[in-house]
């Protein structure tokens, strides 16, 4: 995994500030490879509750998390009952990272 400890926990820090200490996140892509090189953040967050104005509060992550690591593109998809599953959770679940 291509991100150092501190990275890890600012991540998590900045997920639990947005969702709460049920928040639970996922690295997945290119920086769950040790061998690639360079790269976006894929993260999938996930909830045990429902989720209101989940575009907000993704973007909000992704641009905290962006903004501490010195402006890199960070993707965040979002796991809740209330929203609708697609291919890319299967994926993060199966080749994720949890942090």
């Amino acid at each position: 995994m291509r991100l150092t400890l501190s990275q890890i926990e600012m991540i998590r820090n900045n997920a639990q500030l947005v969702f709460g200490k049920i928040v639970r996140v996922t690295l997945f892509g290119s920086r769950v490879d040790d061998q690639a090189k360079g790269g976006d953040v894929d993260l999938m967050l996930e909830v045990p509750n429902i989720v209101d104005e989940p575009a907000l509060l993704s973007a909000r992550v992704a641009a905290r998390v962006s903004r501490a690591m010195n402006g890199r593109k960070v993707d965040v998809i979002l796991k809740a009952p209330n929203l609708k599953s697609q291919p890319i959770h299967e994926i993060a679940t199966r080749d994720g990272v949890i942090l």
